[in-house]
């Protein structure tokens, strides 16, 4: 008999929960590796339920169409990065960066970040939102510091005092919200729940609701990673273990992003309210174009697709800007397509730096002589995110420019500028990178390619063909946000 809708959304936040108290305490790190995998694992199963069967929204968490596709795609890249984390960890414990202490804090705050981002995805309550992007603020802050260096004290300090920034706007325009809801639905609970100021909304108060919008705009924007509010994630990306580095762009910043859009959602709801179209345009064009040119100058690897995460967040923030349903229909499946390819594309990095020994540049040369697996994985994977057919971000790209030039032509120059300034820079690195006489050392790695082909498997098979139900899915939440 199939579990209610219910009993899965608990299951969702319950494993999570089990699995930090258990990691907590167990001190073998292949026990630990193991239920990281397991949890992660079970979490995937519980989400994939909630596609079949839909709890009845209460006043703090509640599941539609919009959430439930993020919450299977952040339970299937947690589950597939935490098998890359095994064989990584492994190397990282072997050599010594890491000591079993740290192993076990490092799988307990993996369990915790990723309860904090599916609560932050099925809640249904602005407030309980806003309370779990913070969590999982702080428990990223403590994994990217888990090495102990200099550097990576130093990032994790940047990204606390930018993050708490960040989140105490968020916190303020969630409060403006609140106090816009409160005349029309009164002072409880009912007045942070999104299911009802969604359907009260167009009569609140439309200068306090744009006000909120701002505050909101620049606290999540933030923890997207949006320029010129971005410093952080570089340094982040950099410094943290690779496997915080794939979660981070593969999976928060989109959660950061998505609780955004739901204010955008209840701000168009209001005819009164300003149009929060312009103000995404306008960051996202920023984003993509100077995140572009910065790809050029970057001298570590990990550093580099930190700021290919930048441009490409730019990208998805700008098409939900330009809002419509093929605008916002792309940006839905751009959103989809970069989580796979970017987490592909750091578990490849993840053990290029460890058979190089350094995230140099200058310094990893030929890896598809060294390391064919490897430097071949990186290479469709940097194909597949610079927007090469035939793999899927060439898709939503095509139709994020499509839908530029049929409604705004002129923005469609910048767009297609910025983009071409991203992949130039992309192939440029690429080529050293891969090909040509190998550096030394050439260290060999016990590493699971699993993980980093399923991925690019999954992106290049829906550049060639989407199934129908998931083009009905995606076009209904599209409605929705547009």
């Amino acid at each position: 008999m199939m579990p209610s809708g219910e009993t899965a959304m608990a299951a969702v936040l319950i494993i999570p929960a089990i699995a930090t108290l258990l990691l907590a305490v167990i001190s073998s790190y292949q026990a630990g590796a193991t239920i990281n995998v397991v949890a992660t694992a079970l979490t995937l199963c519980a989400s994939s339920l909630l596609v079949a069967v839909r709890p009845a929204p209460t006043l703090y968490l509640h599941v539609d169409d919009f959430n439930i596709f993020l919450v299977v795609l952040n339970t299937f890249v947690a589950f597939t990065t935490s098998v890359f984390s095994a064989s990584y960890i492994a190397h990282e414990l072997s050599t010594g960066r890491l000591t079993p202490g740290y192993l076990r804090f490092y799988h307990a705050m993996y369990q915790v970040l990723m309860l904090a981002m599916n609560v932050a995805l099925l809640a249904n309550n602005i407030g309980l939102m806003w309370v779990a992007i913070e969590l999982a603020t702080l428990t990223t802050v403590l994994m990217v510091g888990i090495y102990r260096t200099p550097a990576a004290l130093e990032a994790a300090w940047k990204y606390f005092i930018l993050g708490s920034v960040g989140i105490a706007l968020a916190l303020f325009g969630t409060i403006l919200v609140y106090l816009a809801a409160r005349p029309t639905m009164g002072q409880g609970m009912e007045s942070m729940a999104w299911t009802l100021l969604v359907s009260h909304a167009a009569s609140f108060d439309p200068a306090l609701l744009n006000l909120a919008f701002v505050f909101l705009l620049l606290g999540y924007g933030t923890k997207v990673g949006l320029a010129p509010l971005h410093a952080w994630l570089p340094d982040a990306h950099a410094e943290g273990p690779t496997p915080i580095s794939a979660v981070l762009s593969g999976l928060l910043l989109n959660v950061a992003l998505y609780v955004l859009l739901r204010f955008k959602i209840l701000l168009t709801a209001n005819a009164a309210a300003l149009a929060p179209g312009a103000l995404m345009i306008g960051m996202g064009l920023v984003s993509l174009i100077f995140a572009a040119l910065m790809l050029y100058r970057r001298r570590d690897i990990k550093r580099m697709f930190a700021y290919s995460s930048i441009e490409h967040m730019g990208i998805i923030t700008f098409a939900f800007g330009m809002g419509g349903p093929l605008a916002s229909f792309a940006g839905l499946f751009h959103m989809t397509m970069h989580s796979l390819t970017k987490s592909a594309i750091f578990f490849a990095v993840g053990h290029v730096s460890q058979a190089k020994g350094t995230q140099k540049i200058a310094d990893i040369r030929g890896l598809t002589e060294s390391h064919p697996i490897l430097g071949w994985g990186l290479v469709l994977g940097v194909i597949a995110i610079a927007g090469m057919p035939p793999f899927g971000i060439f898709m939503s790209e095509f139709l994020i420019i499509s839908s530029t030039f049929a409604r705004e032509p002129l923005l469609a120059i910048p767009l297609v500028l910025g983009l071409l300034i991203g992949i130039g820079a992309l192939v440029l690195r690429m080529q050293g990178l891969a090909f040509g006489p190998a550096s030394q050392p050439n260290t060999p790695v016990e590493a699971s390619y699993v993980p980093l082909f399923a991925h690019l498997a999954l992106v290049f098979a829906a550049g060639v063909f989407l199934p129908d139900a998931l083009v009905s899915w995606f076009r209904t939440v599209a409605t929705m946000i547009g």
